[in-house]
């Protein structure tokens, strides 16, 4: 997945010592300095990346540092969004919203100051009041460590996940979660001790082969549930996001029946998902027209999408909604029937 050959870097970031240990992981790669993570000309904003959209990915890393720390209200994957200790991922989902806030290629930035992040997040939870019960969680706030990049990949690249995880273990009031669709093994060996929830994500196979470009395959994210769960994570499954076609929902039911094969008891008492239907993106669509045209095929569908204008300007789109309420209930009822231990935590 990962070929580093150049590195971007802020001054800052490599002078402190999670910088210091990311450049040693990759001795022979090219270093080239840059002002800021965010304004990188060879990277961001040049539309002839999308001839090189996966070869980027594949070959630049960026290291910098987090200037903003906020903790994000959210309310559905998490109470709280972290402030990241990554963005940009090696991965090539055709859906992923994060290139459009960079431009034409995001490959993985790791922020070197993770000892700031971990300290704002440790205060913070501090000064939470008692949980009220709600969807997220019963009795933990919860964090989402992973909105902008996929952990189990950072994971390869630094330790901030593995710090991230032992900060964790110590809260007892918090916890963290984070979605993935790579399975690493490393983090079997992290000691999560109940309090990081990994979020794998599914979809039917046929179409993750289509859409979710460089990530492992379902079968693999299935086959490591249980062995997550015996490593101390809580694990549910994020199932994300859902595409709309003929005989889609054959392919779903199809889905949920391995899942439930390939899942053992301990996994089954602790099981929730999260149901999101797909968002897509104008801007990202003409980007995906220059390197994966044919899964702008399935996901670019006028003749059943109605535009949304996101929180952040976004010209955004996503199912009608009197289609969407209706396959939302019938997905949902689906689930109710080959999953009856699974709790849906949200759909939409």
């Amino acid at each position: 997945m990962l070929d580093v050959r150049r590195i971007y870097l802020e001054a800052e970031a490599a002078d402190l010592p999670r910088g210091k240990e990311v450049l040693a992981r990759f001795p022979d790669a090219e270093r080239v300095p840059v002002d800021s993570h965010w304004r990188i000309p060879q990277l961001h904003g040049d539309e002839a990346n999308v001839d090189r959209w996966v070869r980027i990915k594949t070959e630049s890393l960026v290291l910098g540092v987090k200037k903003s720390l906020t903790a994000r209200p959210n309310g559905r994957s998490a109470d709280f969004i972290a402030p990241s200790t990554a963005n940009g991922c090696a991965m090539a989902c055709a859906y992923c919203y994060v290139p459009r806030r960079k431009g034409y290629a995001n490959p993985i930035t790791v922020f070197a100051n993770i000892d700031r992040i971990t300290g704002y997040l440790a205060r913070h939870a501090a000064r939470q009041p008692p949980k009220e019960p709600n969807q997220v969680d019963p009795s933990a706030w919860v964090y989402d460590i992973g909105e902008s990049s996929d952990c189990s990949v950072d994971a390869e690249v630094s330790d901030n996940v593995r710090d991230l995880v032992a900060l964790f273990r110590g809260l007892p009031a918090a916890k963290a979660s984070f979605a993935t669709k790579h399975v690493n093994r490393d983090l079997l060996a992290y000691d999560p001790a109940g309090r990081t929830r990994v979020r794998f994500s599914l979809m039917p196979d046929r179409v993750a082969r289509l859409l979710d470009i460089r990530t492992d395959r379902i079968a693999d994210r299935i086959a490591a549930i249980d062995d997550f769960v015996a490593a101390g994570y809580e694990v549910h499954v994020n199932f994300s996001p859902v595409v709309t076609y003929e005989g889609w929902l054959s392919d779903w039911d199809e889905l949920l029946s391995t899942l439930d094969a390939g899942i053992g008891a301990a996994a089954r008492r602790q099981l929730a998902a999260e149901v999101i239907f797909l968002t897509h993106n104008a801007a990202l669509h003409e980007i995906n027209l220059g390197w994966h045209p044919k899964a702008e095929d399935l996901i670019w569908r006028p003749d059943v999408q109605e535009p949304k204008r996101s929180g952040t300007g976004g010209d955004n789109v996503r199912y009608r909604a009197a289609y969407k309420r209706v396959w939302v209930r019938r997905l949902t009822a689906l689930i109710g029937e080959r999953l009856p231990y699974c709790r849906i935590r949200y759909a939409f």
